[in-house]
């Protein structure tokens, strides 16, 4: 017993030790921080817009053992020739996995947390660093495809989540059951102690502290966070963000914070809500997000016209809540946007038109932003899946598929740009270029 003890301390410490021996041989790329002044974010002494990716399953692949890291630094330099610098990404799932959810997850049980997915956050932003470029790191999830909040309650006592992609449960029963966790206390407690968790750790392959590491643009306090089902629930909800918020901002001063919501898509359409909840001081930007398919402005039986509608509707959207950043003196990111090939096809090789023809009409609007140093200082599109492979006949990810830019329980490549996509590539990278001072 004995033996084996002392047999799994020296793996430990050999990689411990294999991981510092990265950093003391490598002298440190210097990366200037971001910060905010007024509506604008800035690099050093530069205002800074940008064309960046969700790249939520970063760390998954770039875990030393689950993962695949010649893939991720493939991905990674791809993005970089193309002006990428910006990457907004899930710091880990939560729960088992089940029901086709993130799996591995980085919390497998609360307070458990998978020391390969920690290797592989540390991992990525050591190689971003390297590149320049940035990550927005979101902390929880308002959806069940990550585990995300629901899962707290599970494990705090409150039964099984209702999983509304399976055919027993309802939207409205998810909702209904979320939406306890803004007014459930250990639930809170458990989210808060995963944040300090996070935010204290020191990264192995850099030993810099994340409180200290300029590739680090922001901390997002979840993805979509949702005042849920009435307008009553606002109370619970904005009590849980200004807590979350400030217990970062007590951390971490040095880093930029944002909520990660839609817009006022998560806040029951409502835009005055939307500007109530983005109050607080130590919110430095705002954010919003547009799914013309989602919310039924595309239809893929008239693509052509709803395209050009899905335009229109994105221009007044994103104009509406300019308006509330100007209000509150805070720059905001469109920190997702997505849309589908032709005929919603999954398959690599279908027409990406009417996406490019999306894209191009958004990218238009950064760019005009920057020459006017406007408020919408980026974008962030959904997503980047790079090289992997997905399975285009029947859309479903099962544990040890590739992750790509579509969640496991989304039809996989329906918003995913992949590295073959060189005409949306060539879109991007020529918008970045437009950018640059």
């Amino acid at each position: 017993m004995k033996k084996l003890y002392f047999f799994i301390f020296l793996i430990i410490l050999t990689t411990v030790i294999s991981c510092k021996e990265v950093y003391k041989k490598e002298a440190l790329v210097e990366v200037e921080l971001v910060t905010v002044k007024n509506t604008q974010f800035y690099k050093g002494n530069k205002p800074y817009y940008f064309i960046g990716a969700n790249y939520w399953y970063g760390p998954l692949i770039a875990a030393k053992n689950i993962g695949d890291r010649e893939r991720l630094l493939k991905e990674l330099d791809l993005m970089k020739e193309i002006g990428i610098d910006n990457l907004r990404i899930l710091v880990g799932a939560e729960g088992d996995g089940g029901d086709s959810r993130v799996h591995p997850a980085l919390q497998y049980k609360q307070g458990k947390y998978n020391e390969d997915l920690l290797d592989g956050l540390d991992f990525l932003l050591a190689e971003m660093r390297k590149r320049h470029m940035y990550a927005v790191l979101y902390l929880n999830n308002n959806w069940i495809w990550s585990g995300g909040i629901s899962q707290y309650l599970e494990w705090n006592g409150f039964g099984k989540v209702p999983n509304p992609f399976l055919e027993e449960y309802t939207w409205e029963e998810y909702m209904n059951y979320t939406k306890q966790f803004h007014s459930c206390e250990p639930c809170k407690e458990a989210f808060y102690t995963h944040v300090k968790f996070i935010l204290e750790r020191t990264n192995c392959y850099t030993g810099l502290k994340y409180i200290d590491d300029s590739a680090i643009m922001s901390w997002q306090v979840a993805n979509e966070p949702r005042v849920l089902i009435t307008p009553e629930h606002e109370t619970a909800f904005a009590s849980w963000l200004n807590e979350t918020v400030n217990l970062i901002e007590s951390i971490d001063s040095t880093h930029l914070i944002s909520t990660g919501a839609e817009g006022k898509a998560s806040y029951l359409q409502d835009i005055n809500m939307y500007e109530r909840l983005h109050s607080n001081k130590n919110i430095d930007y705002l954010t919003m997000h547009m799914w013309p398919k989602n919310w039924g402005w595309y239809n893929i039986e008239n693509e052509a016209q709803t395209t050009l509608e899905s335009i229109d509707k994105a221009n007044n959207y994103m104009n509406e809540h300019i308006v509330i950043a100007h209000k509150l003196n805070k720059p905001i990111v469109m920190s997702e946007f997505g849309f589908p090939r032709e005929k919603e096809s999954l398959d690599p090789t279908a027409s990406i038109k009417n996406r490019n023809t999306f894209y191009k009409a958004i990218f238009e609007r950064i760019t005009k932003s920057e020459k006017k140093q406007g408020a919408l200082a980026g974008l962030n599109f959904w997503g980047f899946a790079g090289y992997a492979k997905t399975n285009h006949e029947s859309g479903k990810w099962q544990s040890g598929d590739d992750f790509s830019a579509d969640p496991p329980q989304e039809p996989q490549g329906l918003n995913s740009v992949f590295a073959s996509d060189t005409l949306t590539l060539k879109l991007i990278q020529k918008a970045n270029i437009n950018l640059i001072k």
